[in-house]
């Protein structure tokens, strides 16, 4: 897989990316707790400024990408990305500070252009049976920051202050850019069977959702698995104090053991992608994930509560990693980015709307109900990922998408 440039080179620049936002994100995060003295309503802004550019502009951002060059675009957006966090840099040297976040708005919604061009690279460049394998790797490059990214972002901030942290920032974006601009010069772009006008393009990408039966299926298991997941999410912290009777503070030993097992389960899934297809890959795994969710709402044992953490979290990555493999298999290249733009948006948006509910649901349920509502909510994606995708066969050979 390695030996592909492009994979290669995206997954490189996707390190240095990933850090970025990571000391980015803990830097403003922690810098304005400290200035507002722990003003609720800006720490909820800040999460506003980094997730609403997702729903915004996901597929603006995606059909963008479809129209434009993708190594051209991604290039681009990790230069505006840099130059954004360097006009934060400098308002806040000037008292303003607010600008911080305006300025992860902002560079939030510039990587709503990149993503999707960095998926239409894949689906160009990268042949059928390394496929499985490539996203792996990026769901693996994912456990590793959510990890590592929390520690690594806040050691930099206590140790150099905001400054040095944004200056990194800026550092590491411009460096996904240079990494990315050794790519080969982007193809020429053929739209084939589009009008040419942005809202037409924007139309024709929903209606080919729509019309597809394999991307409808990924659409809706994503929204129930995303739901689930937000039901359950905010209450870790009651499974650390009224389950296993533990001080609110053991939540970080939780976050972090399951944050490792997903790690090593984006490792070992590279090792097997090539023998389990995508679609078993992904039931599979949503199905030993509802299993493990309601163990761990029931389970008022120490042992056993860490070990269906482990479990959950070595599976975890055939659930993103199943999931982006059907979407890139079953997507024409010219509907790459508005296809990827739309549906992936998806799950986080469920996931709020289920965390909204989470405490509703306990004061009606208890905690154990919660999370055995979650599993059974994953069980159903699981029914609809198999019974959706193994009746739909993939759209045209790779080789259509060289165009």
């Amino acid at each position: 897989m390695f030996s592909n440039r492009y994979v290669r080179t995206i997954i490189s620049s996707r390190v240095l990316l990933h850090m970025g936002i990571w000391i980015r994100n803990y830097a403003v995060l922690l810098y304005v707790t400290d200035l507002t003295n722990n003003d609720p309503l800006y720490v909820s802004l800040i999460s506003v400024a980094e997730f609403a550019p997702i729903f915004l502009f996901a597929l603006i951002g995606g059909t963008f990408a479809d129209r434009w060059r993708p190594k051209r675009t991604m290039v681009w957006s990790d230069v505006l990305s840099s130059l954004s966090v360097v006009a934060v840099l400098l308002a806040l040297v000037t008292g303003g500070w607010m600008a911080l976040l305006i300025g992860s708005f902002v560079s939030a919604s510039l990587s709503q252009f990149s993503q999707p061009s960095g998926m239409k690279l894949y689906k160009r460049h990268v042949p059928a049976e390394q496929l499985q394998a490539a996203m792996a790797m990026s769901q693996t490059l994912v456990a590793v920051f959510m990890v590592l990214g929390p520690v690594a972002g806040t050691f930099i901030f206590l140790q150099f202050g905001i400054k040095f942290s944004l200056i990194l920032t800026a550092v590491l974006f411009l460096g996904s850019s240079l990494v990315l601009s050794t790519l080969p010069r982007d193809e020429e772009e053929h739209r084939s069977g589009q009008t040419g006008t942005f809202m037409a393009e924007l139309k024709a990408g929903v209606r080919y959702i729509v019309s597809n039966r394999a991307l409808r299926t990924l659409g809706f298991t994503f929204a129930v698995v995303g739901l689930a997941s937000g039901m359950t999410q905010p209450l870790a912290i009651f499974v650390v104090m009224e389950k296993l009777g533990m001080d609110k503070s053991f939540l970080q030993w939780v976050v972090m053991t399951n944050g490792a097992a997903m790690l090593a389960g984006g490792v070992a899934m590279m090792g097997v992608a090539k023998r389990i297809k995508a679609q078993p890959m992904l039931v599979a795994g949503l199905l030993v994930t509802a299993v493990c969710t309601v163990g761990i709402g029931v389970s008022a044992l120490l042992a056993l509560t860490f070990v269906l953490l482990i479990v959950s979290g070595l599976f975890y990555p055939w659930i993103q990693g199943g999931i982006q493999t059907l979407i890139v298999r079953h997507t024409d290249g010219a509907f790459m980015g508005r296809v990827s733009g739309a549906i992936m948006p998806v799950f986080m948006g469920t996931m709020i709307v289920g965390m909204l509910l989470s405490g509703v649901l306990k004061n009606a349920l208890s905690l154990a109900g919660v999370y055995a509502l979650s599993g059974g909510l994953i069980v159903i994606g699981a029914m609809i990922a198999y019974r959706g995708c193994s009746s739909s066969a993939p759209s045209r050979s790779m080789s259509i998408d060289r165009i």
